[in-house]
């Protein structure tokens, strides 16, 4: 599969160490173009709509944040470059597929590079398609801890979980439960079944989800109406579920 991409960086010795190394250890990488502002970078997408931006953070008139926040549509993959490990945090929640740090270590470009390609592959094949998930098991009971006891629930019957700090909020068909675990307890305790952490917040039912968006780094909509944010981080694991 060949990728589509561009390069949104200000220092020109960073833009040819990365053009370089794209070409010579990344195959299937098209490189657009490449920019050396917000501005430049925002002109760049609009007009050559890649499949992947290298986006670097801080840059004259504006930082990567404020370039991703005028294409709240995009279908784009995002790979972060910069020297400040700071940013993080941000790049996840911006939707970020991959973090790459400076100097840039080949392997971990190799990655980033190979990961996207997964998405976007994956994203492809069910393209079109009626989203079908695998033979999947949902058949089985969970035990929610109080402090009177427990409660004990029908795996099925789960939506989704949404994180709430040291809490977690259980979402059934007409009632929402409360429970006083992290949204991790609950991904190790539904791991053997067809429950997908799509991101940092909410870990969802497969068998409840009727549609994909791809949008601003994706999103699933369930049965019930419900729709939820994917992670770029998490698309792959997801998309793994389906046929």
């Amino acid at each position: 599969m060949e990728l589509r991409a561009i390069i949104v960086e200000d220092e020109a010795n960073s833009r040819e160490i990365l053009r370089n190394y794209l070409a010579k250890y990344c195959n299937g990488v098209k490189l657009l173009g490449e920019a050396s502002n917000i501005t430049e970078g925002l002109e760049l997408v609009q007009k050559q709509q890649p499949d992947l931006v290298f986006l670097d953070v801080e840059m004259p008139f504006g930082n990567a944040f404020d370039l991703l926040d005028k294409v709240p549509d995009r279908t784009f993959e995002t790979v972060f470059v910069t020297a400040y490990n700071q940013y993080a945090m941000d790049a996840l929640n911006n939707h970020a597929a991959y973090y790459l740090m400076k100097p840039i270590n080949i392997d971990e470009l190799i990655k980033a590079v190979d990961y996207v390609k997964e998405i976007k592959e994956k994203e492809d094949a069910l393209e079109g398609q009626v989203l079908e998930a695998k033979t999947i098991r949902t058949e089985g009971k969970i035990t929610l801890p109080q402090q009177d006891g427990f409660q004990v629930l029908d795996v099925s019957d789960i939506y989704f979980c949404k994180a709430d700090d040291n809490y977690t909020e259980i979402y059934l068909e007409n009632k929402r439960i409360v429970v006083s675990k992290t949204l991790k307890y609950f991904e190790d305790a539904l791991s053997s079944y067809a429950f997908a952490r799509i991101h940092k917040s909410y870990l969802v039912n497969v068998g409840e989800v009727v549609k994909y968006k791809k949008g601003k780094g994706g999103s699933v909509v369930l049965s019930n109406g419900k729709e939820l944010s994917v992670s770029a981080s998490k698309k792959a694991a997801l998309l793994s579920f389906f046929k």
